[in-house]
């Protein structure tokens, strides 16, 4: 039951960290799987706050898993896909999943992450969910865009909120080694069978709950997502359709129709910066942890130093140089969907919420617009290898020392907000209360201007339930994106890290940092080859080849997550 509201595009330079939100939170789509590891490096709050801990050590703290029954999916999960409900809900016979309200009433406060303006505390919203889950928040909602500054500043601080969100993309440097200095191990409340008490969070994916697993353990309750999750490359079927466009198979074939269908007279562009699809038509693993591999031949080596790599990185400066790329894509400003929405680029980077926000946005005022998922393609018109996303990469987190009333009474509000699809409690996370945020039109709830302002981006982040796809509104949107994630599961690999929650020892915080700027010069012409195999090298030199030996000895200690 995702909001019905649209989410927001994300600009010319790839997908916004909003839309990455809209797309995990409330889209609930994104990364299963994960693989039981070895033995621990880094170890518990008194040993090293580096490496990662996995095989029989996180067993003993992961909770049971009891899968949900209350709703079953049209399209179960497949190839690491969400599952997917593609008909309308039904909304008289909504289930319970929290039978009794497991919160006491006690006050707490959580700091959460938030794109847009944030409600006022006390509103309609607040208020309905905290007398449903007994509970009594006070939400301290950091801007989005700049909550790592916000974060790590809290986190250096002696006074830290009871409860806070930490998304994966802010686990740099000192931030990712204050987790386990800072938050408090859950398994006291939650290993094993003790998770029972709260049969939301027993229905989380055991490999989400492992990747919770921070400084020797438990303390973050995950947001699952869904391995075959990748950004889509958009575009516009029903001008496709109108033109008589193939959809290109191959990277030669794309820029040979780029070439063709682009006409700056006519204020029309084949596509924005497609980057971050070259990555997937290439083969190039993501970033950051997720980034090593042990390939075929026995060595362990980081995305940079692929072959495909700069192979990726060539064909979107080819892009580029032959003027199919909108101009306000290479300058880097405005927002990339609303050129694709207006019909000056016809395909475009996203991550999976955009099928269902442009449906939805461009429903009344274009009634003929189309938006569908291309399939990646091998850059040589074969299939392609797509790198399997992590199991979770959002968590909230429960500050040490916190009372035992504070610790059960956020618990309840996560089991609350892991609430699964089909549900009184999921419909209230997502929609607020009828009447107040939406109203029921032809049996689909359509939420009002004021649930559009206020049952925005709060309790989606506590937890979610395993990944999904339902839209209510537009099911057969939900039914695409589950089966074009099926689809690319089909070429799914896992990287030798896969699974793994790693911290990266805080001397080697900086060492990829520079290569962001670098490829977005580089793609624009604005640096030379020699600059980015200069800069490979410099990685490697100045420490790039000892994090190599640490990741091995890791995987040596750990197993191999493939």
């Amino acid at each position: 039951m995702t909001p019905n509201a649209a989410s927001s595009s994300a600009a010319s330079s790839g997908p916004s960290r909003r839309s990455f939100l809209a797309s995990t939170a409330v889209a609930t789509a994104a990364v299963a799987g994960g693989m039981p590891l070895l033995a621990a490096c880094g170890g518990s709050d008194s040993g090293s706050r580096d490496g990662t801990t996995s095989g029989k050590a996180a067993d003993k703290m992961l909770p049971a898993y009891v899968a949900s029954t209350v709703a079953t999916p049209d399209l179960p999960s497949k190839n690491g896909s969400a599952a997917g409900y593609t008909g309308k809900v039904d909304l008289a016979g909504l289930k319970t999943s929290v039978p009794q309200k497991l919160g006491t009433g006690a006050p707490f406060k959580i700091m959460s992450p938030f794109w847009g303006s944030p409600p006022k505390a006390g509103c309609a919203y607040y208020t309905a969910l905290d007398a449903a889950a007994g509970t009594k928040i006070t939400w301290q909602n950091q801007d989005g865009n700049t909550y790592g500054e916000k974060l790590g500043a809290v986190l250096a601080s002696s006074s830290i909120p009871d409860m806070v969100v930490v998304p994966g993309w802010e686990l740099v440097g000192k931030i990712a080694n204050a987790v386990t200095a800072k938050f408090m191990d859950l398994s006291p409340y939650l290993a094993g069978d003790k998770v029972k008490k709260y049969p939301n969070l027993a229905a989380i994916p055991s490999d989400a709950w492992r990747m919770g697993i921070f400084g020797g353990a438990l303390r973050g309750i995950p947001m699952p997502s869904a391995t075959a999750s990748w950004i889509v490359p958009f575009y516009r079927k029903d001008i496709f359709d109108k033109k008589g466009y193939t959809v290109p198979k191959s990277a030669d074939e794309f820029l040979a129709w780029a070439k063709d269908v682009t006409s700056p007279k006519a204020k029309v562009w084949a596509c924005g910066d497609m980057n971050w699809t070259a990555w997937g038509v290439f083969s190039v693993r993501g970033s950051g942890t997720a980034g090593w591999n042990i390939g075929d031949d026995g060595k362990l080596t980081y995305r940079i130093e692929q072959p495909e790599y700069l192979e990726a990185l060539e064909w979107t400066r080819k892009l580029f140089a032959a003027g199919v790329v909108h101009p306000d894509d290479k300058a880097r400003t405005g927002q990339a969907g609303q050129r694709f929405t207006s019909g000056q680029i016809l395909v475009y980077n996203d991550d999976m919420s955009s099928w269902y926000g442009k449906t939805a946005e461009q429903a009344a005022s274009n009634p003929e617009f189309r938006i569908e998922g291309m399939d990646i393609f091998g850059a040589d018109g074969g299939h392609p290898t797509l790198w399997a996303s992590q199991p979770a990469g959002i968590w909230s987190m429960i500050r040490k020392g916190a009372s035992k009333a504070t610790i059960e009474n956020a618990l309840a509000a996560a089991d609350f907000s892991a609430a699964p699809y089909g549900t009184k409690e999921r419909m209230l996370v997502d929609y607020g209360v009828e009447g107040t945020h939406y109203t029921v039109k032809n049996g689909v709830p359509v939420k009002n201007d004021l649930g559009n302002s206020e049952v925005v981006n709060a309790w989606v982040m506590l937890a979610a339930p395993a990944a999904y796809f339902a839209h209510p509104d537009f099911p057969e949107v939900a039914r695409k994106q589950t089966e074009w994630q099926q689809r690319m599961g089909a070429y799914m690999k896992k990287s030798s890290t896969f699974g793994m929650n790693i911290v990266e020892p805080t001397r080697y915080a900086n060492l990829s940092s520079q290569f962001e700027q670098l490829e977005i010069d580089y793609v624009r012409g604005n640096r030379k080859l020699s600059d980015v195999q200069a800069a490979i090298s410099t990685w490697k030199s100045s420490g790039g080849d000892k994090l190599r030996d640490w990741y091995k000895e890791l995987i040596d200690k750990n197993g191999s997550g493939n």
